[in-house]
């Protein structure tokens, strides 16, 4: 049951496309194009194991790794979710 101004399933609706949202920006990360056997970043050979569990895979575990927590730390927060912007 919604309240004020939004109607019914506003707030499901803003969970659904912060869901779509995330599920995109994921999808759109993942590797395209066939995988290489040296990381592209540091040079070091990326495992067999890792080529064939991460199809397309370009970086080594330890580039990778550092790829993702930069990644992290530049990613915005989502407001269209958060209670802080339901209220303003």
């Amino acid at each position: 049951m919604a309240t004020g101004w939004a109607g019914d399933g506003a707030v499901q609706d803003q969970i659904d496309a912060t869901i779509k949202d995330a599920i995109e920006r994921a999808r759109s990360q993942l590797p395209q194009g066939p995988g290489l056997v040296h990381c592209e970043e540091c040079g070091k050979k990326i495992p067999e194991a890792r080529r064939k569990a991460v199809p397309g895979v370009r970086l080594c575990v330890d580039c990778q790794q550092a790829h993702d927590e930069d990644q992290s730390a530049h990613s915005g927060y989502n407001r269209r979710g958060s209670k802080d912007s339901q209220l303003r």
